[in-house]
């Protein structure tokens, strides 16, 4: 019986892997392309490289998924649960879409609005990821400061052109 247990929580980590993972992958596959346009454009001192971000979303996803799975299996309110898995979503679709504004579409300006956006709901995400479970909370902290980061490079970035 315990084993059966332990297979539907591996079941449930692989889901919670691969839905961020997904994400990023479809989003990335969308403006493959496009990257070039940061190569362009004019950018601070401490912006990083373009091959950088790759290596920085796979890692953050990881770690989302894992923080994800951490709530889906924490003993909390229900409705703390609820919410926090309804932040998640929603700050993962909104993620998804910024690249598609900033690379694809070029629209720097709609895309750092939109970034305020995904920054607020990644605050939100995180904060309710702690009332649930403190572990998934830590877990978010590392994609909190790299969108933090985003912000102010985008900031830059459009100040510049």
């Amino acid at each position: 019986m315990q084993s059966h247990s332990i297979r539907i929580q591996l079941k449930t980590l692989l889901l919670c892997l691969v839905i961020p993972l997904a994400a990023g992958g479809l989003s990335a596959y969308f403006v493959r392309n496009d990257f070039r346009l940061y190569e362009i454009l004019e950018r601070p001192a401490f912006a990083p490289p373009a091959v950088v971000f790759p290596i920085v979303w796979t890692i953050l996803y990881l770690l989302m998924g894992v923080a994800s799975y951490l709530i889906f299996t924490a003993d909390c309110p229900e409705r703390t649960r609820a919410n926090a898995i309804y932040l998640y979503c929603l700050q993962l679709g909104i993620n998804v879409l910024w690249p598609l504004l900033f690379f694809k579409l070029g629209a720097l300006e709609f895309a750092f609005i939109w970034i305020i956006l995904l920054a607020t709901a990644v605050t939100l995400t995180v904060i309710f990821f702690f009332r649930c479970s403190k572990p998934a909370g830590i877990l978010l902290l590392p994609y909190w400061l790299w969108t933090l980061f985003a912000l102010v490079l985008s900031a830059e970035i459009l100040k510049q052109n």
